[in-house]
């Protein structure tokens, strides 16, 4: 069980956002007459909400790449205004190329760091959505104006 060989209890797993499906071979249960109806194991593909955090509880640079997205740049690095692609699903499914990427400087890191902002919407400068992370895709936080 996997559970029993990570040392962790059911519940310590779904918190880390593990998702558990139904047995191999377990039949959809998306009412067939239903358009548009989302299967239970579509439902429990949803990431669970990012917690929240204030643009001014960030770090410095931080809210200085903010300011940059916020005037459509220059960035600093070409990786920046890059798209995100969102493999981790741990932000909201949107098509591809809504969230673009951007560094957030890390002190002292001889390399682009583990920090990110991940903004969405259109056009880029003026984006609906924007996520911090600080631990390279790991977990994300929405930004809060």
């Amino acid at each position: 069980m996997l559970s029993r060989f990570l040392g962790l209890g059911f519940g310590s797993l779904r918190a880390a956002g593990v998702v558990f499906a139904g047995p191999a071979g377990a039949q959809d249960s998306r009412p067939a007459n239903v358009p548009g109806a989302r299967s239970q194991f579509e439902l429990q593909r949803q990431p669970p909400p990012a917690a929240a955090v204030s643009l001014a509880a960030l770090p410095p640079e931080a809210r200085s790449t903010h300011e940059l997205i916020v005037k459509g740049g220059p960035f600093p690095y070409s990786k920046d205004a890059t798209v995100f692609g969102n493999r981790e699903r741990l932000l909201p499914q949107r098509q591809r190329g809504y969230y673009l990427e951007y560094t957030v400087p890390t002190p002292g890191a001889r390399d682009r760091g583990g920090r990110r902002l991940v903004c969405g919407g259109k056009p880029a400068a003026r984006p609906t959505t924007c996520f911090y992370t600080d631990d390279h895709y790991a977990s994300f936080r929405a930004i809060q104006p």
